[in-house]
């Protein structure tokens, strides 16, 4: 017979094992994540004909600096690594390539644009590494079977543009529509919204169909085409640069039809300011985000919560920029999604746990609007509520609206 002391220490050796196995188990990482940290991706056009976007980049890293400095996620520390592409798809390639090889990443967050996010799909999925809340509003991010890996965050395009529609064959039944486009993925999936949603009457009421390209400088010889085809409707699918170009040109030229403006470029700071807000009066957009500059949430906790935030994190960004809430939600949906994660930082989990978000609200969300995912619905925010300038902030008006579309 064995001595006691050898059977005890038998046993403990063996409980030892369990232990450790146990650990293991509970902890569970792929590249970029370990027990103390968790390395996070993003590629913006810090420069180039979209750069006025590089601010949601830099109220993200904001954030993220405020998430750890109240001690990270379930005590690990985020390491946000941003890089510029200059809104180019081969640039994005190669920043996405440096980040999931040479870096080694976790996922990438929120990287911005369609043309710039198409051009990576493919190489994400086929690396499964997560292409988590993309920062564009195409339709094709709800295609959780053919893309697993890719998901999208904001209302998409083509909902949008529905939205539009419908309330100009309520409102101007008559209409004489001209559209303004980004001759992209981008600027054509709003453009296939706008057409959809008029249905048998689009081709009888768009009159003028102008498309730029983002190299252009400028589009004032589309705003002038559109103006002489005798629109009476303008709707205008551009981001930030060139829809304070268009607002500004069609005052110019005496153009003063009912003016369409896509939530995208729907910023006072970015695009209405600029533009000059005498220009701006009574355009109607989309919004699913509350509106700093409107006094309405003068009081309002969360706006609150986001003005603190960005006094202490970002002083030096302008406040009534709407890309700065943009950044702020997005970067809290991530972070409830790496808490819902706990220690199962594998990429299969992360993004098991973006499609399980059950009416989150990240604090800056319109009231009745909040993110729901599931494995079939890789479209976390589907409503908006329509929107009118007047004087130099938004006013809602009307109530809020589904966008269900059919995905990709």
């Amino acid at each position: 017979m064995r001595p006691a002391f050898w059977r005890a220490a038998t046993v403990s050796a063996v409980a030892l094992m369990v232990t450790a196995g146990s650990a293991l188990a509970a902890n569970q990482y792929d590249p970029g994540a370990t027990n103390t940290e968790i390395k996070i991706g993003n590629i913006m056009p810090y420069s180039g004909p979209a750069s006025a976007y590089g601010v949601i980049g830099r109220v993200e890293a904001a954030y993220f600096r405020k998430v750890n400095d109240e001690g990270g996620v379930n005590g690990r520390k985020i390491d946000f690594i941003s890089y510029d592409d200059g809104y180019s798809p081969p640039k994005t390639f190669a920043r996405a390539r440096k980040l999931v090889e040479d870096d080694q990443v976790l996922l990438i967050f929120n990287s911005l644009g369609t043309p710039t996010n198409t051009a990576i799909r493919p190489y994400m999925n086929e690396k499964k590494v997560p292409q988590l809340f993309v920062a564009t509003g195409a339709t094709k991010w709800n295609d959780s079977k053919s893309f697993p890996w890719t998901m999208g965050w904001q209302p998409n395009y083509h909902a949008e543009a529905g939205i539009y529609a419908r309330y100009i064959l309520k409102n101007k039944p008559n209409a004489k529509i001209g559209v303004l486009y980004q001759n992209d993925d981008y600027g054509k999936d709003y453009l296939m919204g706008l057409i959809d949603g008029l249905g048998d009457k689009a081709k009888g009421m768009i009159v003028s169909e102008q498309a730029y390209d983002v190299s252009e400088p400028t589009i004032d010889s589309e705003i002038v085409n559109l103006k002489a085809s005798g629109a009476d409707v303008f709707v205008d699918f551009s981001t930030p640069k060139f829809a304070a170009q268009s607002i500004r040109k069609a005052s110019e030229i005496g153009w003063h039809p009912m003016f369409f403006l896509n939530n995208v470029s729907a910023s006072v700071g970015s695009v209405l300011k600029p533009a000059g807000f005498d220009a701006a009066q009574g355009i109607i957009s989309a919004a699913y985000l509350k509106d700093a500059t409107d006094p309405e949430w003068k009081s309002d906790k969360d706006m609150k919560q986001w003005n603190a935030f960005m006094n202490k994190y970002a002083p030096d960004v302008d406040k009534s920029d709407a890309a700065t809430v943009y950044g702020y939600a997005v970067a809290r949906t991530m972070v409830q999604v790496l808490k819902q994660c706990g220690n199962d930082l594998t990429r299969a989990n992360v993004m098991k746990q973006a499609a399980n978000l059950k009416n989150f609200d990240p604090g800056m969300l319109l009231p009745g609007i909040t993110i729901n995912t599931s494995v079939n619905n890789f479209a976390p925010i589907r409503q908006l509520q329509l929107i009118r300038f007047k004087d130099e902030t938004w006013q809602r008006f009307g109530p809020i609206i589904g966008g269900e579309t059919s995905g990709a």
